[in-house]
Order: C-alpha cells, then sequence, then structure tokens
C-alpha cells in the first residue's frame, strides 16, 4: 500500500495543529467528540524533478503518434495535437489516476475515421462533447467500477480488430497509395496497391518501421544512452532526415493556421444514429481508460522504489477527468481523448511520482503546437503512417492472447477480433458480449456425473457446477448407488445452489438410514464437509458461542444458562474434533515433525472481537502471534519486570527469523478508553491495568503533540478520539518496535518489514498504514484493504 504523502517537516508554526489536544470522553454521554481540523501551512506549488523528466520523455512519444492517429483517422492533423494537450492538462488535473497520460488513442481511430467519414469533422466533435456529458453522468452514478466486469477477452479482442483494421489501413500509406472505407476493400485493394509502390514513401516507411523496431534492440552502453530518446520520435527524426538531405518528393505533415482550424458545429444526422454514436465513443473511451488507469495501479505497484508511492486510482473521478477532457477536446476541434497504455507505462518507467508529470507533458504539447509548426512541417506522413502502422500490429498483444488462452476464453477473443475486423467496433463487441455470456451459460449447465464400483464403494463423480439444471441427472445417477453400500461423492465444482444441496442432502440421509455411509471428497480426494445434518453442521469454524444453540434448546432459567456457559467450551471442543480437525489433521502432523516456521509476528489486541486467523486468512504455522491489552510494545528496559512482549519478539526475530512484524489495531480498543479517560499525571490507584497501560503514554503524548498531524483513515479523519488514538497507537508502537536491537538491525539489513494495520470491527474491514515502514511522516495514512488475495504478504520458504 503506498500513498502520496509529503516529507515530514517539523513546523513550530502556532497555526500548525490547534492548541489543544484531542477532547476526551464525554463522562456524561459516554460519547467522543469528533477531533477538530487543524489548520495547516499553505503548502506552495513545486515539480519534482523526477516528473519534469517524465513528462519530457512522455511527451517524445506523445507528439508523433498524436499526429500520426490524426492523419489515420482522417481528422485535421491539429486535431491529434489538441487532444494530446488536453489529455494531459485537463485529464491530468481532475483525473483519478495520478500517473494515467490521457490523448488521442490507437483503439478510437477506427470509430473516428467511420463517423468522420459518416458526419463530418464538426459533427464528430459535438459527438466527442456529448459523450464527455455522458461521461460525467457515469460517474455521478458512480458505476466505474462495473466497466470492469467486461470479460478481458471481449476488451482484448476489441483492440486486435481495431489493431487490424488500422494496419491494413495504414499500410496503403506506407506504400504511398490511400486507404478504403472498410478492412475487407483494404485486403482487396492491397495487390493493386503491392504493384504500384510508391519510390520515394516505400524507403521512408521502411526506415521508420527499422529504427522503430530495432531502437530497443540496440546493445551495450550506446543503446542505454540512445533509448533515452524514444524509439517512435527517433524513427519519426531519421524518417525526416531521410526525406530531407534526400530531397524526397512526398507527401508532409501541413498544419493550416490556427485561425482556420474547424470547431464543432450542430449535430447534423439522425437521431438514432448520433445516440449510437456517443454511446460508442463514452463506453470505449471509458472502458479503455477504466482498464488502463487498474494497469497504471499495477505497475506502480511493482516499481523499484516503492516509496515513490502514489494513491491507487478513483475510477470514479478518472470519469470526471476523462468527462471533462472530451468535452474540452470536442469543443476546441480535438480528437476523441482516452487513457492510453503506452504513454502511461512511459510515464510509470520515467519516474512520474504525481500528476505533474501528465499536466507537463500536455503543456510541451501545446508549446510545440504553437511553436514549431515549421518543423512539423517536414515529417513525411509515410513515416507517421508507418509509425501508427506498427501500433496496430502491437495492439494484437501476444502476451494477452497466451492470458486468453490459459483461461479457455480463446472463442470469445477471437469472435470479438473477427467480428470488430468485418462489421464495426460497436456490432463487434455486442458479438463478443453475446458470445461470452452464451459460454458462461454452458459451462455454468455442463455437468458430468459418473458412477463406478472399486473395491466395494461405489464412487460418484461429478464434474462442473451443480445447479438446478443438473439436479434431475444427479437424483438418477445417485439411484444408481444400491442402498446399503459404502458411497463416496467426489466433487469438482465451485459452485453448488440450493437446489443441488438439497438433492444431496435428502439423498444422504436416505442412504444412512439404510446402513449405508456416505462421504464427500473434493477432486484430489481430501474429505470435505458434506451437506450432512449432523447437529453441528451449521457451525462455522468463527460461529460464536453467544446466544448460538445450534439445534439445541437454549436455557432460561439463570442456573441453566450457568450450565450452559459451562458447557461451550466442551461443546466447542467436541465440535472441533468431529468436523475440523479431520481436515487439518494432516497439516498438523507435517508441523508437528517440522516445527514452526511462521512468516510472521502478529502482535494485536487480547480483545476477543479480533479472531487473527480470521482476519487474515491464514491457518496453522502461519503467524507467530502475541496478544496484550492495547496491542502495546514496551520499550527496551521499561518492562520493569515483565519481560514477556520483548521475549516474543526477540525469540520471533532471532529464532524464528521471521519476515515481517505487524502491529494491529482495532476499533473500540477499551485499553485506549482507558488511556484516555487517565488523570493527566498518571496518578491515582496503581492496579496492574494502570502499570501496564503507561507503555501506551507514548500514544497519547504523540497524538496531543502539536508535530504530528492527524492519522487519517482511507482518506478521512477518524470519527472520534478514541479512533484518533487507535490509529496513533499503531503508529507509536511501530517506532518502539525500532527501539529493540534485534528488530532494529534486520531492517537495517533489509530483512526484516514492519507493518501497522487497522481492524474496523463493525465494518469487519481491515486497513494498512501507508508506506509500511515509513512512519516519520507528517501524514499518517491507513489505505483500505479491498477484497482479493490476502493483504500479509506469505513470505513462508
Amino acid at each position: 500500500m503506498s500513498a502520496c504523502v509529503p516529507p515530514r517537516t517539523n513546523h513550530h508554526d502556532e497555526s500548525h495543529r490547534p492548541h489543544s489536544p484531542p477532547p476526551a470522553p464525554d463522562a456524561t454521554s459516554g460519547g467522543h467528540h469528533p477531533p477538530g481540523r487543524g489548520r495547516r501551512p499553505a503548502r506552495r506549488f513545486r515539480i519534482a524533478g523526477a516528473d519534469l523528466s517524465a513528462s519530457i520523455a512522455v511527451f517524445l512519444i506523445a507528439l508523433p503518434l498524436s499526429l500520426g492517429i490524426a492523419l489515420a483517422t482522417g481528422a485535421p492533423l491539429q486535431a491529434g495535437l489538441v487532444a494530446a494537450a488536453v489529455g494531459g492538462i485537463v485529464g491530468g488535473l481532475l483525473g483519478g489516476s495520478p500517473l494515467q497520460v490521457s490523448g488521442p488513442a490507437a483503439g478510437l481511430t477506427v470509430i473516428t475515421a467511420d463517423l468522420i467519414h459518416q458526419y463530418g469533422w464538426r459533427t464528430t466533435c459535438a459527438i466527442t462533447v456529448l459523450a464527455g456529458f455522458a461521461q460525467l453522468a457515469l460517474s455521478a452514478l458512480r458505476v466505474a467500477r462495473s466497466a470492469l466486469a467486461v470479460s478481458p477477452a471481449i476488451v482484448h479482442g476489441m483492440l486486435a480488430g481495431i489493431g487490424v483494421t488500422i494496419a491494413l489501413a495504414q499500410l496503403h500509406i506506407v506504400l504511398g497509395g490511400t486507404p478504403q472505407s472498410s478492412a475487407i476493400d483494404n485486403v482487396i485493394g492491397l495487390p493493386g496497391q503491392l504493384a504500384n509502390l510508391h519510390q520515394a514513401a516505400v524507403p521512408v516507411s521502411v526506415l521508420t518501421i527499422t529504427v522503430l523496431l530495432a531502437w530497443p534492440r540496440i546493445p551495450g552502453r550506446t543503446g542505454q544512452a540512445l533509448r533515452k530518446i524514444p524509439a517512435a520520435l527517433a524513427a519519426v527524426l531519421a524518417a525526416t532526415a531521410l526525406a530531407s538531405f534526400a530531397g524526397l518528393s512526398l507527401p508532409r505533415v501541413d498544419l493550416p493556421s490556427w485561425r482556420s482550424h474547424a470547431l464543432p458545429g450542430l449535430p447534423d444526422g439522425p437521431v438514432l444514429g448520433l445516440l449510437a454514436a456517443v454511446v460508442t465513443i463514452t463506453l470505449v473511451t471509458s472502458v479503455q481508460s477504466l482498464l488502463s488507469a487498474v494497469a497504471v495501479d499495477k505497475l506502480v505497484a511493482t516499481r523499484a522504489d516503492p516509496r515513490q508511492g502514489v494513491h491507487r486510482s478513483q475510477l470514479d473521478r478518472e470519469l470526471v477527468g476523462q468527462g471533462a477532457s472530451n468535452i474540452v477536446s470536442g469543443a476546441l476541434g480535438g480528437l476523441p481523448i482516452a487513457g492510453v497504455a503506452v504513454r502511461s507505462a512511459a510515464n510509470v518507467a520515467a519516474g512520474g511520482v504525481s500528476r505533474h508529470s501528465t499536466m507537463l507533458h500536455g503543456l510541451w504539447v501545446a508549446v510545440a503546437a504553437l511553436l514549431l509548426v515549421p518543423v512539423l512541417d517536414l515529417i513525411p506522413l509515410a513515416s507517421l503512417a508507418a509509425l501508427v502502422m506498427v501500433v496496430g500490429i502491437q495492439m494484437v498483444n501476444i502476451t494477452h492472447v497466451r492470458s486468453v488462452r490459459r483461461n479457455r476464453e480463446m472463442l470469445v477473443y477471437a469472435a470479438t477480433m473477427t467480428a470488430v475486423v468485418l462489421t464495426g467496433v460497436l456490432e463487434g463487441v455486442a458479438i463478443g458480449i453475446a458470445l461470452a455470456v452464451a459460454v458462461a451459460l454452458r459451462r455454468l449447465t455442463r455437468t458430468r456425473i459418473t458412477v463406478d464400483v472399486a473395491e466395494g464403494v461405489h464412487r460418484v463423480r461429478v464434474r462442473g457446477q451443480l445447479t438446478f439444471l443438473a439436479v434431475p441427472r444427479l437424483s438418477r445417477m445417485l439411484g444408481l448407488v444400491p442402498a446399503g453400500t459404502d458411497a463416496v461423492v467426489e466433487l469438482d465444482g465451485s459452485f453448488m445452489d440450493h437446489a443441488a444441496y438439497e438433492a444431496l442432502h435428502g439423498w444422504q440421509s436416505s442412504h444412512e438410514a439404510q446402513g449405508g455411509t456416505v462421504e464427500f471428497t473434493g477432486r484430489s480426494g481430501g474429505r470435505l464437509a458434506g451437506p450432512a445434518a449432523e447437529p453441528h453442521a451449521c457451525c462455522r469454524p468463527w460461529t460464536p458461542w453467544r446466544n448460538h444453540h445450534c439445534g439445541e434448546h437454549p436455557a432460561a432459567e439463570p442456573d441453566q444458562q450457568q450450565g450452559a456457559r459451562s458447557h461451550q467450551l466442551a461443546s466447542g471442543l467436541s465440535s472441533f474434533q468431529r468436523n475440523t480437525a479431520p481436515l487439518v489433521r494432516d497439516e498438523l502432523a507435517r508441523l508437528a515433525r517440522e516445527g514452526q516456521r511462521p512468516s510472521q509476528l502478529f502482535l494485536t489486541c487480547a480483545d476477543s472481537r479480533l479472531v487473527t486467523s480470521m482476519i487474515t486468512a491464514s491457518g496453522p504455522g502461519d503467524l507467530f502471534t502475541v496478544r496484550n491489552v492495547g496491542n502495546l510494545v514496551p520499550l527496551p528496559g521499561a518492562e520493569s519486570g515483565d519481560d514477556s512482549v520483548a521475549a516474543a519478539i526477540e525469540y520471533a526475530v532471532e529464532v524464528l527469523k521471521v519476515g515481517s512484524i505487524t502491529v494491529c489495531g482495532h476499533s473500540g480498543c477499551g485499553a485506549m478508553q482507558a488511556l484516555l479517560n487517565s488523570p493527566p499525571d498518571g496518578g491515582g490507584a496503581q492496579t496492574p491495568l494502570r502499570r501496564w497501560l503507561r507503555h501506551g503514554r507514548p500514544s497519547l503524548q504523540r497524538m496531543k503533540s502539536r508535530h504530528h498531524s492527524w492519522a487519517r483513515i482511507s482518506g478521512r479523519l477518524p470519527a472520534d478520539a478514541v479512533e484518533q488514538l487507535c490509529l496513533t497507537n499503531v503508529v507509536q508502537q511501530l517506532e518502539h518496535l525500532r527501539a529493540h536491537e534485534a528488530v532494529a538491525r534486520r531492517v537495517a539489513e533489509g530483512t526484516l518489514e514492519l507493518h501497522g494495520m487497522y481492524f474496523h470491527v463493525g465494518e469487519a474491514q481491515a486497513y494498512l498504514l501507508a508506506g509500511g515502514e515509513e512512519t516519520d511522516r507528517i501524514d499518517e495514512v491507513f489505505d483500505r484493504v479491498a477484497p482479493g488475495p490476502s493483504a500479509l504478504e506469505d513470505t513462508r520458504a
């Protein structure tokens, strides 16, 4: 988890934080006042050097590509520059993905070219404006996440189809001709074009393609130095130099005066056709931008220096940025805008750390469009066409093809790509979605059930998902198992609906009533807890004892309740031996032989509501857990006779060689409430609890200090003083950890990581401290953990 957090500056200005400490809980009301917002000193606008260099790198890529895409669509060449400038400045300022670079995208080339051919340029600009307003509406409805539900096979197939169409069209310009209006016509006209090659265009195009492909592969230090110049720019510069010095006569870029630049006009055409065009531009630009934003997050997460972190993309805000960019671009006579993966990846690779790099790249494009027109007019159109043709070919991404094939979605991918090439983008995507739905339904309903007999045991094998559609066949096959025999039901599927569950349950009860036995296993043969009618079948490992009777009658009288409470432990142990022990016996036997090798030391509060194995999705042998009141880490030498926490830390770090330590606080912590209510001077009777809580006083002082800002949780301030202290305590205990010699040494060696975590009990939501080991900062930010893989990295050997 990472966040854009400025470095700490120890301000002594009284305005940095309010003078008064956070309000203590109101003893009369039992509540807590929300912490007030202290005024921060005004921050001056500063641009990091990494952002400046990254913006130049992205600009050098965007300039020739923007001209090439405008050429491919048939729009005025200035339209590509307008879209690149607006996408950088407006999209970078308002978008939700700080490092995403927006501009004219190759994925929109075919759609835009078709709109220009059908409605004209001025109406296409108006359609772009309307599409921008539609994106703002989608953002207001907060449906950005829904776009990610589209199958990747459809998206990749759409982009591949667009890439094939682009490559076929630009190949004619590369050979010195003129492209046709459709991909089929371009294929049919290709033999005639090959018979009439343009003598000047071909060598320029060949040089462009050669430099473009060979530039990243130049070996040695020379290649490392040359690669600072983007391959696209080097290819266009080489082709321009060849055309100029050789005196070749061929079409070149011709940027007319900006005074004659065409602006949008009132939409002119059939209403349904215009509406379909707006919907197409809206959907394609939105889906491409959102997928690109997600890809940028992944690139940032794998960057070599994780401390150069940025906030994760806010997808609904990204739609706002894209919508505003399309409104401005269309109004100024620019192409439709979307997030561009190539330029965004270049921005991340060049070291961009904030949205300033994106905005500056747009500024450089605007300056070049105004001041470098004589230079741009030297570029041969054949060179730009060759550049866009290579980009189109690269849109048929081999990595995507392998991924689609691995996930058995090749049919959907191929059908979508073919349909886009033959019929158009909107029709092709619709065909791809229909086919994907059909494939999903077929997989859901395709269930193979077989029965065989081996050594007197009847084995029923079920392959696929068990839904109500498979119940008749399931019942028929289960009926083939003779009464009173031993049966094993092997389930190999990830889904079973209620109808199938009832069918299995009913058959199991009937079969066992007739003297038979039933065992449910997975494909590997491991025993599963089947749909049995045992008294505790409803129980799960985290089922609470309180108010839980699992088929038993709750005790009504006080003396009966006392007896029930004494029976709960024995009942729970019995349930474990019956249901859980058979499942974990082999793993525990392995751990008993090999010894424990936990990956983490997990230090948390003794609060009964924190079930560490549940919230971390961990199992036996994963966590070395230390629990105490308030998840406190006493400083070395401050234990006063109680060295239990220090001993656990030393054992975990020195003997078990754990790879990370996590300090986990939680909402509504009673220890933190007690700290807030304690006398300021620490007076009063020194009970064991008060003596222990003195180790939490540095957290209370940190929260009251004017030199530390409020901790924030997922972008918001804490709800009250207790939550504020719970968050601050996590940060303070991480500092206490570093004071332990063994921890400090392992952290310095880079073999131990420290993590802060906060669990909101009422929301069942975990938050991780942004930046991991960096707690000496002016802001402490806890980021929400999204559903997905375990948030704690598994470092087991």
